[in-house]
């Protein structure tokens, strides 16, 4: 069991080579394919100010051109980091459609999608902000998000993986199961705040923990309870042990036609440190 088909998204955001290469290093581990996916941005309606020159009198035409123009060089770029990189079994696809649509049609079609996150900073070109979010709800597959900083380069040794009994968390541990079996440590967390009973019989850790031996994996477990908020918690565990991977449900419901994230969801987004596994 391997991810055999992993689907990166690339665009001009300043995190995008760095989205790539850890990509890439988790294609050579698991044996895969690697997809660089570059959404055009045709649809997505945002360009540059001053990408085209004024007085154009087909400011429609000179547009596309220039998007094209800009994921031909962001496919180049992909290119020559994979050839620096050795041996690699990948392609690209470049795709008119929206970023969003674009991703979650392709990424249906794979086993791992890898995004970055959502960062309001960086406003460069058709970045499309909340694709994390959105993706999420809609692809049906698991993704690896990477951090807007650090450096993550390559697959994951160290794995803080939680665990709450839902149906999102053990989706998401068991999608994990080939980033769990090369880690040289697994730990199980789970949480609750004081006042709040421990329903052992829904958690049922030592079973977990069992299911995950007979898979290779081994694991420990750590079950606490904390006054503070159950997302700060789990960042200053990951701090802790030195973690370099967090698995996780992926937390939302649906209000009328909107996607709404849970809120640890939402603020392990906003405040993640190493990159994510999750799975909705």
């Amino acid at each position: 069991m391997n991810f055999r088909t992993i689907l990166v998204h690339l665009d001009r955001s300043d995190r995008s080579a760095a989205r790539s290469a850890l990509a890439a290093q988790w294609a050579k581990a698991h044996e895969g394919h690697l997809v660089g996916l570059v959404p055009t941005g045709l649809y997505d309606g945002v360009i540059p100010i001053d990408a085209i020159a004024t007085g154009m009198t087909d400011y429609i035409a000179d547009a596309a051109s220039h998007l094209r123009l800009r994921a031909e060089a962001i496919s180049r770029e992909f290119r020559e980091g994979i050839h620096a990189s050795g041996y690699l079994s990948y392609e690209v696809r470049l795709v008119d459609g929206a970023t969003v649509d674009a991703v979650v049609r392709h990424g249906r079609a794979s086993d791992l999608v890898v995004l970055g996150q959502d960062d309001e900073s960086d406003a460069m070109d058709t970045t499309v902000h909340g694709l994390v979010q959105q993706v999420l709800m809609e692809a049906g597959r698991p993704l690896l998000i990477v951090p807007c900083a650090g450096n993550f380069s390559a697959p994951a040794k160290n794995v803080v993986v939680t665990w709450d009994g839902s149906r999102e968390s053990a989706i998401a541990i068991h999608t994990a199961l080939p980033a769990l079996l090369g880690a040289s440590r697994v730990t199980l967390v789970s949480y609750r705040h004081p006042g709040e009973e421990g329903d052992e019989q829904r958690l049922l850790i030592p079973e977990m923990i069992q299911f995950l031996q007979r898979h290779g994996i081994q694991a420990r477990s750590e079950r606490e309870v904390t006054e503070i908020d159950i997302a700060d918690a789990l960042l200053s565990r990951i701090s802790n042990l030195g973690a370099d991977l967090l698995v996780m449900g992926g937390y939302g419901h649906s209000r009328f036609r909107e996607r709404v994230l849970g809120g640890v969801t939402r603020q392990i987004l906003a405040q993640m440190t190493v990159p994510v596994l999750m799975a909705h």
